[in-house]
């Protein structure tokens, strides 16, 4: 599973402020746009990229990397200005959170070796702190795009929020893992994506009776360059238009819904149904009803495997 795939929960939200900014700066006649990023995140890269993209003739300034402020003096200065903030020195979090949950790191976290402690966390809860009966909650896909929760539609934005607080509520969702940056430094961070994570889950469940076999494997090979290209901050490159091309095609018939469990610490699609889906019963049992043709089988199985017959005769192990 690329790396990518938890960093983008706070790199998702880049292109959209990239584009308010580029917007923000034609407006005033700006001739350049800036930013907040320190020279060794991965933010930076986003930013600029998308903004040389968006806008190639605007300057991009980046101050604080420039100035090369530590975490300590990031506070000492909020405190100056009087600009709220949730960070002290003895609690030195750096804290990246929209709607599809929130990115942790600095202070105890730089110790790859330390455990991660509770107090960062506020949309999941330990899984020992958990309910102790099990819960199920339906999500309906449309053209791959949840619209409901429990037979309930909803827009996403809320959507998200009410199974985020569900999920989080049994202690799933959290990630603790080491990224390699763009920049080519290596950086321990937590993340913490109840909702984002379920939803995951629950589509590529739902992809596995709506998607042909083929096109489900292909998909798999494009989420990876998908999510790479949104690491590296190309979201508007023209590989990334192509591809999103492919990806919207082959949601086309996902359409349905899927019953995830939720226990302590365990999240699980249990269960799945598509009005288009291409589970057929009649080729799947084994009772009566079947109506696969078994005696197609002995032909496809020994054309299948004659390539590899054919290479054990002449050069494998037991050839002379």
């Amino acid at each position: 599973m690329y790396e990518g795939k938890y960093p983008l929960v706070s790199a998702l939200s880049r292109p959209v402020i990239v584009e308010h900014l580029v917007q923000s700066a034609r407006r005033h006649g700006a001739d350049a746009v800036g930013h907040g990023c320190t020279g060794k995140g991965n933010d930076q890269v986003r930013f600029e990229v998308s903004s040389r993209i968006l806008a190639p003739d605007l300057d991009v300034l980046a101050p604080v990397r420039v100035w090369g402020l530590t975490r300590a003096d990031c506070i000492d200065l909020a405190a100056k200005w009087e600009i709220p903030i949730e960070a002290t020195k003895e609690k030195l979090y750096s804290i990246d959170e929209n709607m599809w949950g929130r990115a942790i790191e600095c202070g105890v976290l730089e110790n790859p070796w330390s455990s991660a402690p509770e107090e960062p966390y506020t949309l999941t809860r330990s899984p020992a702190d958990a309910p102790k009966e099990s819960r199920e909650v339906v999500i309906r896909f449309e053209r791959g795009v949840p619209v409901a929760l429990d037979d309930v539609e909803k827009d996403l934005v809320t959507l998200i929020g009410e199974l985020g607080a569900v999920v989080g509520s049994y202690g799933w969702g959290r990630v603790d893992m080491v990224e390699n940056r763009r920049v080519g430094i290596k950086s321990r961070e937590v993340y913490e994506c109840p909702a984002s994570l379920a939803l995951v889950l629950a589509h590529q469940d739902l992809e596995g009776i709506t998607l042909e076999r083929d096109v489900a494997r292909e998909k798999q090979r494009v989420e990876i360059r998908v999510a790479e290209l949104v690491y590296d901050g190309l979201w508007h490159s023209p590989l990334m238009r192509a591809l999103q091309a492919f990806v919207a095609d082959t949601q086309r018939d996902v359409t349905g819904e899927v019953r995830l469990r939720l226990e302590a610490g365990s999240c699980r699609a249990v269960g799945r149904r598509a009005p288009r889906g291409l589970y057929d019963h009649d080729l799947a049992t084994y009772d009566a009803e079947d109506a696969f043709r078994h005696q197609d089988s002995e032909g496809f199985v020994r054309l299948w495997g004659l390539s590899a017959q054919t290479w054990s005769r002449r050069q494998g192990p037991g050839s002379s």
